[in-house]
């Protein structure tokens, strides 16, 4: 729908339609404009914030601002999320303050946000099990009667996001067939972006992921995923056919990771540089930005504005992170069990005892 040189296209299928009452197409692209710096923003420093040892690791989403917020925006409130570690433009979108997330990456908590205020589970680190609590989660909105009532204060969705590298996990197939055979309302959205770490597409698949719907029985649709409006117009396609209760749909957003998988990672080793610079003609925020310049949608000051806005962030959260505390190694044992088990205290006096065995060395 919106071309890597920023020229609208018309689709025959999908239209963008976005639900904010009372404003025109203009000011929510600028708010998806906005929203993309930000989150790009929130990647960039919490990279530079990691390098400068403030940070224990951090996954970043450099070059998929666009698949993030595109879905992110296109949730209703009633909505729930089911994120993998990656999806802290989805996070922006939900109304998650960022240093609750780099809380998480630096080691002091396991996620600092009550997910039912948000709407938006905790950060999941197994690969791919997030998309069988969706499910279930999806299931029990069912049983709810919070779908297909024709109420669209009431009827609610479930999203589940995963990567190009879970579609190969067991957990994933098992989703799709649950979600299939009970017709629950999850929209799985597979954020493919070319890499399972170090493993290329084409060794997880034949096909393209999207066509993979089709064998558990619902639909896939493939969208680019640098387009902010197209993601947007598809996601919200899908979950409002979750909604009326018309059961699953699998977007694959076709994107590329810009950076690396994370922090520990160095994409150097098995990418080429070609790569990396072909598809840097097609950022999601540059087309975005040449479109409301070329269209007159937004002025100078707006840009300036949104630039200065990105900035008071980066410094909030340089700040914050400082202000947090260090992570404390026997802190791990604390919420294992509501109850402390006789192992988990033995090994936690143990550890104790490893560590202090390092006090007085040099």
């Amino acid at each position: 729908m919106l071309t890597p040189e920023g020229e609208r296209v018309e689709h025959p299928e999908f239209r963008f339609a976005p639900d904010a009452a009372g404003q025109s197409e203009a000011e929510v692209i600028r708010g998806l404009y906005r929203d993309m710096v930000l989150v790009r923003r929130i990647d960039t420093e919490s990279t530079a914030l990691q390098r400068h040892g403030e940070l224990g690791i951090w996954a970043q989403l450099l070059g998929q601002e666009a698949a993030q917020v595109g879905a992110g925006r296109a949730l209703r409130p009633q909505d729930f999320v089911f994120p993998t570690y990656r999806e802290h433009g989805v996070a922006w979108c939900r109304g998650l303050d960022p240093l609750k997330l780099l809380g998480l990456f630096r080691g002091v908590d396991h996620g600092d946000w009550d997910p039912e205020e948000y709407n938006f589970a905790l950060y999941t680190i197994v690969i791919g099990a997030q998309t069988l609590h969706a499910t279930g989660y999806a299931m029990g909105m069912q049983r709810d009667g919070a779908v297909g009532t024709g109420d669209p204060e009431r009827d609610g969705a479930v999203i589940a996001h995963f990567g190009d590298g879970a579609s190969s996990q067991g957990d994933v197939n098992e989703a799709f067939i649950f979600a299939a055979s009970y017709n629950a309302p999850v929209v799985f959205f597979c954020q493919n972006n070319q890499w399972a770490i170090s493993e290329p597409i084409e060794r997880q698949t034949r096909i393209p992921l999207y066509q993979r719907a089709l064998g558990f029985g619902f639909p896939g649709v493939r969208v680019d995923g640098n387009d902010v409006l197209a993601t947007y117009a598809v996601t919200q396609a899908a979950l409002q056919r979750a909604r009326d209760g018309q059961g699953p749909t699998l977007v694959e957003a076709y994107t590329y990771r810009m950076g690396a998988h994370t922090t520990t990672d160095d994409p150097t080793r098995y990418r080429l540089s070609d790569d990396v610079e072909s598809w840097k003609l097609k950022d999601p925020i540059s087309r975005v930005e040449v479109y409301l310049r070329r269209n007159g949608l937004a002025d100078a000051a707006f840009f300036e504005e949104v630039a200065a806005e990105a900035a008071d962030l980066g410094a909030r959260l340089r700040d914050g992170v400082k202000a947090l505390p260090d992570p404390q190694p026997l802190d791990i044992f604390d919420r294992v069990y509501a109850e402390q088990t006789d192992e988990l205290r033995e090994q936690h006096a143990e550890f104790a005892a490893y560590l202090q065995s390092f006090e007085g060395a040099h």
